[in-house]
């Protein structure tokens, strides 16, 4: 694959992740009433690591002994970032909450990028300021800071999944990432709302759990052995854009001028972020060989 292709098909992987996590935090809001944001972002983990064990059937024998490191502190970092999250969205309109958790994104860009990467990410934050407004006050402090809180996780979920994809082939670190993420946010909230469950809301977390975490998530751990994490931190700051515009849609927040104006900044970062990103040589994880790649049955890949 070219270097071109591969950069294509990496953003087009971040896109279609970007897109299912937004669809799936609108429709998390339905089962807010039932079990609450912390206990839907529960659902949605325990659910997810339930399906990728099942579906991947990872055997940690098989992990060097850093790549299974990686692994477990990615499943701590994705449980943390949910929750936190889905918190933020329950005070704060889905657009600014996720430009608020874009700033980690855009802290990797910064840190990791240099000439244009740069660029873009400056470009990104002048986006991002007009989508949050904070010169008019009236944001709710305890919202922001789940957002905040967030964005860190996120930016530690972003260098953790390129190395995770980096060592360990197909979705067999996610296979394990996603199962420790779902024992961290049992024992912190499954106590506090396992009394609320019916059948109905397990059956409407199973689904969640399949738009959020699993296919997005296993899209951007695809997409970031074709980019730098740089160029993967800036193309995110589509993702308020692509939030704002499921708000509108799904849930009825209408945007504002200023916040208009944010969707063209932060887009035409991206597609900056996307000419401008690509990893010079995607890496294959050194433990598989062609053959037993080409051997792996689908349900493994």
């Amino acid at each position: 694959m070219s270097v071109t292709t591969s950069a294509r098909a990496g953003t087009a992987m971040a896109v279609a992740a970007m897109s299912c996590v937004q669809l799936g935090l609108a429709a998390s809001v339905g089962l807010f009433d039932a079990v609450g944001p912390e206990g839907t972002a529960w659902l949605r983990l325990a659910w997810a690591g339930v399906l990728l064990a099942v579906l991947v059937r990872p055997r940690p024998s098989a992990f060097t002994r850093s790549a299974l490191r990686a692994c477990l502190a990615l499943g701590v970092v994705t449980a943390a970032v949910t929750i936190l999250f889905i918190a933020a969205v329950a005070r704060l309109p889905l657009g600014t909450a996720s430009a608020l958790e874009f700033l980690g994104p855009l802290g990797v860009a910064v840190a990791r990028g240099r000439g244009r990467a740069r660029l873009w990410a400056a470009l990104a934050a002048v986006g991002v300021l007009l989508l949050t407004e904070p010169w008019h006050g009236g944001v709710d402090p305890v919202g922001v800071g789940y957002a905040l809180g967030a964005a860190l996780c996120w930016a530690a979920y972003i260098l953790l999944t390129q190395r995770v994809g980096d060592e360990v082939a197909g979705l067999r670190g996610l296979a394990v990432s996603m199962p420790v993420a779902g024992v961290v946010a049992t024992v912190a909230i499954g106590p506090s709302v396992v009394g609320d469950l019916t059948w109905s809301v397990l059956l409407a977390g199973l689904g969640l759990a399949v738009l959020l975490p699993v296919v997005p998530f296993a899209l951007e751990l695809l997409a970031l052995r074709r980019l730098t994490a740089a160029a993967f931190g800036t193309l995110m700051s589509l993702e308020p854009a692509i939030a704002l515009l499921v708000g509108l849609l799904a849930l009825g927040q209408v945007p504002g001028p200023a916040a208009v104006a944010g969707i063209a900044f932060v887009v035409a970062a991206g597609i900056g972020a996307e000419r401008s990103g690509t990893r010079a040589e995607p890496t294959a994880p050194a433990a598989d060989t062609a053959a037993e790649m080409e051997a792996r049955s689908p349900a493994t890949l």
